[in-house]
Formats: C-alpha cells, structure tokens, sequence
C-alpha cells in the first residue's frame, strides 16, 4: 500500500446556503499557511474570499463554481473542493461529489438542518460519501449545536455524535471540549492561531463525562476491543476510540459532530485534524467503472498507481490559456507526454500541461497519481469523460444529470455581441451538462434553458462581463409538456400517386399512457404485415412527431405505442411511405387520446420570521402552492410548499418586500402534474396570441 496515499484527503465542503462553506475554507487556507492574511466572502477590503474568484460571486457574496484548492496539514495533503449551496448550481456540488472521498457537512447552530442540507445529504447517499459534520456560527444569538445533532439524527437519519462540546455559547463562545482526549482548547492570538490546552472548567466537568460516555457507546459498536474495554471498566485510549470512531465514519454508519465558529477563528484546526482522523484516504474508498465490454458490469479499481491509467473529467473551466480540464485519477498514474483514451470518443489523447490548482492559480507538475486531483491544459472532452490506458475500455459511473426546466429568449444587440454570445455559449454548454441552448426553428430566436431563475440570471451577467456581449432577454418560459390520458387505437394508410412510383404504407395499432416520462415503442406485428426494414421507419416517424405536440406545441411524453398490423406495397412502400404513415396514425388517435397539459412543480423552501409566516402562506396560496407543512427553528419558520414553476417568476422581490428583505427561499425541481382547466385556457389565449404576431 502506498504510504504516501495514505496521508491524502479528497474532501468537499457542502452545506445550506450562506452555512459558511466559504468562510470555512479561507480559514482552513490560512491555519495551513495557503494564505496569509484572512479575507470575508462579503469583505470591507474588497478583496473578498479567495476561492471566490469570479467577480459575480464576490459582488453577491455566493459560491457559483466549485473551486479547487489543496493544503497540508500535519503530513496530510488535503484536497478541497468548495461546493455552492444554490439549488440552480446543484450540478457543481454533483461533480465534487463524484470525485470526493469524505466531505464536511457544514450546519449553522441557529438554522440547523435546512432544506438544502437534505438535498446535499441525498446526494452524499447517493455517491457513499462519509462525512463529518461541522456545527458553524456557535457565536451567533440562539446558537444551539445540540439541537442541530437531534436534527441530524431526525430529519436526516444519521448516527450523529458530539465529539466536542463548546465552552460557552453565542457572545460567550470561548472555545471547545475534545471529548476524546478529554481536554479544554482554547483559540487564542488575533487569527486563533495560538492553540492552549487546558483542564476542563468543573462546570462542564459532568456534561463532558456524559457526552464521552455517549460517544464511546456509539463507537463500540464498531469495535470488539473498545466493548472488552466498556465491560472491563479499564482505561479507554485516544487511539482506540479514534480507530473505532473512524470505521463508523467510513462506513457510513456514524457521523461524528465537531464545532465552533468559522469567523470568530474558533475550532477550525480541530475541524482539519478531524479530517485527518476520520476522512477515508482514496485507498479505503472502493471506486468502481463500468466494464464496457462486458455490459457495464462494474470493475472494482485497485487505486494503485502501477495498474493501467483510470481518471475522471469532472469539471471544465475556460481560462486565459485555454480549456482546463480538472481530473481525478482513480488507478494508474498521468504524465507529461503520455497518451491516453477518451473512453467515449475512443481517441487517443496526448497529455501536455499538468498543473495543480489553487482557486484561479496553479503550479505546474510532471504527474498526478492514483488518488490525486489535478487539472490538463489543452485536452478535448466534455464534462464527465474517461480517459483510460490503451486496452482499457471502462467508464466511470455516469453522473446523474437533472432536466432543465426554465427557458429564456435571448438575442444580442449587434454583431461584435453576436460572435461574444456565440463564444460564451458554446462555452458554457460544455462546462455545465444542466445549461443547454438551442435556436428556435419557429422564431429563429437563441433559448437558454436552465435549473432555475438564478441559474441563467447568473450565464446572461457572465456574458456581459466576461464576453462583453450586449444580450436582451425575452420572458422566460416554462417547460410544459403534453401527455395523453386514455388508450386509443389508430389504423392509417398512407397513400400518395404522382408520375412514377407512389408512395405507400399502413400502419395499425395502438397509443396508452404511461406512468414515467418516457416514449416507449413496442413491434407487435406478426405475418410480415409490414416487412421488417420498414419497422424503424414507423418508430422513426412516431418519434418526429414528439418533439411538439400536435395540440398545444409542446414536447410530448409519458406514451407507449405498439404497431400491431399494417401492410406494404410490393413497389410503392418505402422509408419515407412509413415514416408518413406513422405521422399520420399518430396524429389520427392523438386528440381522441384525450391529451392534457402536464407543468413542473417546483419543491419551494421558505425561510422567514414568524411575524410573516401568514403573509408568505398566503403569498404561496395565490401561487397555486400546497403547503406541505413548516415548523419553527428558533426565531424563523420554516415553510415547504410545492409550487408550480409558472408561478415562481419574480418571486424573490415579492418576498423580499413583504417580509422587508428578512426573508429567504430555495426552490428545486420536484415533479410533473396537470396544468388545472382555468389555467389551461389562459396558456392557450398566450399561444394563439404567440402565432398570430408571429413571435
């Protein structure tokens, strides 16, 4: 085993909007001596949080892209990714998940868990990311980290157990209790820099003995030797309960809960050694590909760095030299002048420039190895690829990618604008699987389509700051779809004689509706009725008609079509003949098929001052919103509704100026429902109006 990857951590840093991710990581950067003077994500001196480098996140004080970083920390290397905590960039914090071995679960002591610590957690579930959880702002006012570890245990079903305790609470935060080693820590200096172990206070004497006791059970589950300990009433040692703690880690089972405050430079260095302690190194993770030519069975990967290269693309950036593309390597290694394969493309791929990164700066490297992060230079490939040694046909797990559900118009006000958008938008489509673009083949406009308002607020300012394209954007656009209610049987023959030969093909059977949303295509035709060549031709012809729906134009799904009769012409039947017939059919039994009008409804979190729970339900009802439930943490309500995304448009202002600016919410895709009659009717007026102006 590779001693040297032993001592390394891939971690990530995701928590709940405004937690203190950020503010986290500019403080691990200063205590590892990555920096050297500390600055705030919303910073007087203008300068703003280091691994929020681009100028649109230091103006709104929000992460947007994943930045990467690596520090050292008592002989461990530390590789950092810093997540954002917006819903709209949720497939920044999937990258980082992919690649991540162990992550920090940042929670506010006030805030707790709230909707988007859920999000981020169903994530980490979904990768089997072990994590510890850090209980941030023990200074503010109604800080309560105890409450926070009842509400992991709760709402997110971990085994969550305090290691510490604090000395003190919100103004009197003075440090922290190491229920391991059972000592007093104290931050002292300007920066908390200065680090002073004391003997426990006698007035947390007995809270301490019962949080260790509290502990040392949890942790005995994973280790004989600390039970034999337990039952023998002998001595426990540090490195016994430190091993044990750490297997739950890894496996998931136990999540260990350290805390301080971030800001106030309280318990960060115990955060890092925390890290150390109990973060897997990539050697303990099991990763595993896909084997391609075995139909994708999965290939557990050794994560030595003298077996065959396997490395991850998971993130693009476009910099001042060109596309950089940040790696994760699996097993094997990378080095300068190597050739490899882009497993999707199957091309070979020269490797020139190797560099590790550090927010926006870097330093070149000869290689990265099994278990490190690094980044290429010059290297042609979209988010998500492989690159494998030669002989190697494997494929790292594919990332689940979220449909986009909002569109705009966008159009630039004159020529220079129009190559700059072009630019910024083939860019932008290759760094985030979840931004799409296409032009209209009605209007001829440009779409952008996204995960949210935020989301393409956040593209169209890039464009004009980094692309100086002038852009005007029309209103944006929901994306409905049309699906069918009933089953209904089509029988269409298409005909057609001019001079030489005709055109000829029947095709019969049947439309149902499906559950999911999805097309599926069954061949159920038997004798030859219609000759085998033609068969694709028919389900090529279904699918042509999906794209917008014969009723209301909008893309159609959730449907099952089974051909089960039909007949050909000996001369006259053609690809084209079936490919018609099947518009035809489709067309025949869509409107007796009874279609309705399906919407996205968006899972809304609210989180506002009890004074204006009554304003804001009352503000979701006019919305078509369905309160799911709310309950109070502290001072703040917490509302869930699930909203219809129509309705959501502009909500921000709306909320902000009636819970004067106090106010603040989340939204994420949840589900597809029927648009009501009412409704119906008024999207059909702005439809017809839409095809009579032409626009």
């Amino acid at each position: 085993m590779n001693n040297l990857t032993q001592k390394v951590r891939n971690i990530g840093i995701s928590a709940h909007i405004d937690s203190g991710k950020t503010t986290l990581t500019e403080r691990f950067l200063y205590f590892t001596k990555k920096i050297h003077r500390i600055h705030e994500v919303k910073g007087k001196d203008g300068v703003g949080a280091t691994m929020d480098s681009m100028e649109l996140e230091k103006e709104r004080g929000i992460t947007i892209a994943s930045a990467a970083t690596y520090c050292l920390w008592k002989n461990h290397e530390i590789n950092i990714i810093d997540t954002p905590g917006h819903v709209d960039f949720t497939i920044e914090v999937e990258r980082a998940l992919r690649v991540l071995d162990g992550a920090i679960l940042v929670l506010c002591s006030v805030g707790g868990v709230q909707s988007q610590s859920i999000t981020v957690d169903q994530q980490m579930k979904r990768y089997q990311v072990p994590c510890i959880a850090f209980v941030n702002k023990c200074d503010r006012s109604g800080a309560d980290p105890f409450r926070v570890i009842n509400q992991l245990r709760e709402k997110l079903n971990h085994n969550a157990v305090a290691i510490q305790i604090p000395i003190g609470l919100e103004a009197d935060l003075e440090g922290v209790i190491d229920l391991i080693t059972m000592k007093a820590v104290y931050f002292d200096g300007e920066f908390g820099d200065v680090i002073r172990e004391e003997e426990i206070p006698d007035s947390l004497m007995e809270t301490a003995v019962e949080k260790r006791e509290e502990l040392i059970d949890a942790a005995s589950v994973f280790s004989d030797e600390l039970t034999e300990a337990v039952i023998e009433e002998t001595e426990i040692s540090e490195t016994l309960l430190t091993a044990a703690i750490r297997k739950g880690t890894i496996q998931r089972k136990l999540t260990p809960v350290v805390m301080g405050s971030a800001y106030k430079n309280k318990g960060i260095q115990l955060v890092l050694d925390a890290a150390n302690q109990f973060l897997p190194s990539p050697i303990e993770v099991d990763n595993q590909a896909l084997n391609l030519d075995n139909n994708e069975e999965p290939l557990h990967l050794s994560g030595k760095k003298e077996d065959p290269l396997v490395a991850l693309a998971f993130k693009l950036e476009d910099g001042q030299f060109g596309q950089l593309t940040y790696i994760r390597v699996y097993q094997g290694d990378i080095k300068k002048g190597d050739t490899c394969i882009n497993v999707r493309t199957g091309k070979k791929v020269k490797i020139g420039r190797i560099v590790r990164m550090h927010a926006d700066q870097m330093e070149d490297v000869e290689k990265i190895e099994a278990g490190y992060i690094g980044a290429l230079f010059g290297v042609d490939c979209v988010s998500g690829d492989t690159f494998a040694g030669p002989g190697l046909n494997v494929s790292m797990t594919s990332m689940h990618i979220p449909e986009p559900v909002i569109s705009l118009s966008i159009k630039a006000k004159d020529n220079a604008s129009e190559s700059n958008m072009a630019k910024a938008l083939n860019r932008f489509t290759k760094e985030d699987p979840t931004f799409n673009t296409f032009v209209s083949k009605e209007t001829g406009e440009t779409i952008i389509s996204g995960m949210g308002e935020l989301h393409l607020e956040v593209y169209i300012e890039r464009m004009r700051r980094e692309y100086k394209a002038e852009i005007i954007t029309g209103e944006p656009s929901v994306a409905y779809r049309e699906t069918i209610t009933c089953s209904t049987p089509f029988d269409y023959v298409h005909k057609k004689q001019t001079g030489g030969s005709g055109q000829y093909g029947r095709v019969a059977g049947y439309m149902e509706p499906l559950e999911e949303d999805s097309f599926v295509f069954e061949n159920k035709v038997t004798g030859g009725s219609i000759p085998t060549q033609f068969i694709s031709a028919c389900e090529k012809g279904f699918i042509s008609c999906l794209e917008k729906g014969p009723w209301m134009k909008y893309p159609v799904t959730g449907i099952k079509i089974v051909i089960n009769d039909g007949a050909a012409h000996s001369v006259d039947s053609s690809e084209m003949a079936f490919q018609a017939a099947a518009r035809g059919a489709f067309l025949q039994a869509y409107f007796k098929a009874q279609p309705v009008l399906h919407e996205p409804i968006m899972k809304v979190v609210i989180e506002t001052p009890a004074e204006f729970q009554g304003n804001v339900m009352g503000s979701l009802n006019q919305r078509r919103g369905m309160i799911i439930g709310s309950h109070d943490v502290g001072q703040i309500t917490a509302i869930e509704a699930q909203v219809p995304l129509s309705e959501m448009f502009g909500y921000s202002t709306t909320l902000r100026s009636m819970t004067q600016g106090k106010a603040q919410f989340s939204m994420e895709f949840f589900t597809y429902r029927q648009v009501p009659k009412s409704v119906l009717e008024s999207i059909e007026k702005k439809n017809e109006k839409k095809t009579r102006t032409g626009t």
